[in-house]
């Protein structure tokens, strides 16, 4: 997420921290660098003049002249402005309504919104607790009511039955009957999107919007598309008056010009972002944490929060306990790998810790495969329950038959059966505080590939 951003600001505030002392000219050229990566990032012109602008006097000030540690100040006086234009506070839906509430999802064609709409109705269900009813206005695009149809029962959601040839106002007002009837809370219209914005479209979102007074009319926006996911928030937002964006691809976005520019340009709130196509991989969106992952700083909290909705607490601390005694095995492992993949494997954890850069790199630059979890899961369930607790059984003809089970070959088992070793002594030594942080260790990175 915003890789390429995140390393030009890095670079930049490596050098300036590295000075024992700032003066003027040093800032100056630090500020026009920064300018110049948050250009290249697509922001906004018009967001990064604000920005430099209020930046300046205070980096140029005697606060930061006179401070022990110049580099960290000029971070800190960037990091609390980087918050203000992303809107400085996190802002919840509005769900506060007589029920059941509407919230009307609005876009253009491949904007990710039939899967947004499916992705938030699973986050109000899991974290507001409340019945959701998902109904597809979009009768143009081939398929596009099945094809929510087909995600609601996948993720054990309701959605409103398709009745052909009903025109989209029909449809709304057969929604909110039906979500009466049913007890739902919360009904989520995905519109139809076009291929651009035009006249009909703007016309029919109006009238939907004039007769089911939404509690939130909400864009959704890819994140990829940079100022033009922001000229549409504008021009979206004239029309029919936005209250909220939830931007989508945010994990394949290495610049972020979008998610810089969209509230200090249109003044609508980031509501959430799309970091993934799993049905949870929808975040609430944060500017304090955005900032210091944008600042290479991670985001604990984040890593928190998801570690508790993904992983069993009793069987880490029972894998914990097995860690210390030394009696790690392969069903242990097997665990570690599948709750790795859940949070987004190595890559997604990597993400939200600070100061890992290096680590980064490191696996970049030694092209660790994330397949390669898969892989292994597959050798694992290929082993008997006897060769999982004691690998060291585990012969030249065992290897044949697992390799013929996991459909990998007898070389990927020897790199397995190595790594695991390796990744045992690992984490006796982390038990007991040892492992230095920063860096993979060389020997476990090549077995990783």
């Amino acid at each position: 997420m915003f890789e390429n951003l995140t390393n030009r600001l890095e670079g930049i505030f490596s050098k300036l921290k590295k000075a024992p002392s700032l003066n003027e000219e040093q800032v100056e050229a630090g500020l026009k660098e920064i300018r110049q990566a948050l250009l290249s990032a697509d922001v906004a012109l018009p967001v990064v003049k604000e920005f430099i602008e209020n930046i300046k006097p205070k980096a140029i000030g005697q606060e930061i002249i006179r401070s022990t540690s110049p580099g960290q100040m000029l971070v800190k006086i960037v990091y609390d402005e980087l918050v203000k234009i992303l809107g400085e506070k996190s802002e919840d839906l509005n769900l506060k309504a007589v029920p059941p509430a509407s919230i009307l999802l609005l876009g253009l064609q491949g904007s990710g919104k039939t899967t947004t709409a499916a992705k938030l109705a699973k986050n109000i269900e899991k974290n507001f607790r409340k019945k959701v009813l998902l109904v597809s206005l979009d009768i143009y695009r081939p398929a596009a009511q099945e094809q929510l149809k087909v995600l609601a029962e996948n993720n054990n959601l309701n959605a409103l039955p398709i009745v052909e040839n009903q025109l989209p106002i029909d449809i709304a007002k057969r929604a909110i009957n039906a979500a009466s009837l049913s007890g739902s809370d919360i009904i989520i219209f995905d519109t139809a999107g076009r291929t651009q914005m035009d006249l009909n479209m703007m016309t029919e979102i109006k009238t939907l919007k004039d007769t089911l007074n939404p509690v939130e009319t909400i864009l959704v926006a890819d994140s990829l598309t940079g100022q033009i996911a922001v000229n549409l928030a504008s021009e979206f937002d004239k029309a029919v008056r936005l209250t909220s964006i939830i931007l989508t691809r945010v994990d394949g976005d290495g610049r972020g010009g979008a998610a810089l520019s969209m509230k200090q340009t249109t003044g609508k709130p980031i509501k959430f972002i799309g970091v993934g196509e799993k049905i949870d991989d929808l975040e609430s969106f944060h500017p304090d944490r955005l900032a210091n992952r944008i600042l290479g700083m991670g985001d604990i909290v984040s890593l928190v929060e998801k570690a508790s909705q993904d992983l069993d607490e009793e069987k880490i601390k029972s894998t914990e306990e097995k860690i210390k005694k030394g009696t790690f095995t392969f069903e242990d492992y097997l665990l570690q790998l599948r709750q790795m993949k859940k949070m987004g494997g190595m890559e997604g954890v990597l993400s939200l810790l600070p100061g890992v850069s290096k680590a980064k790199e490191q696996m970049q630059n030694a092209n660790v495969d994330e397949k390669l979890l898969s892989a292994n899961e597959a050798i694992i369930l290929s082993m008997t329950k006897k060769e999982r607790e004691n690998p060291d059984i585990i012969s030249g003809s065992r290897r044949k038959r697992i390799s013929s089970g996991s459909g990998t070959d007898v070389q990927t088992i020897n790199r397995l059966l190595k790594q695991f070793k390796m990744m045992s002594k690992m984490m006796k030594k982390m038990s007991k505080g040892k492992m230095p942080g920063g860096e993979i260790p060389n020997e476990l990175l090549n077995n990783l590939k």
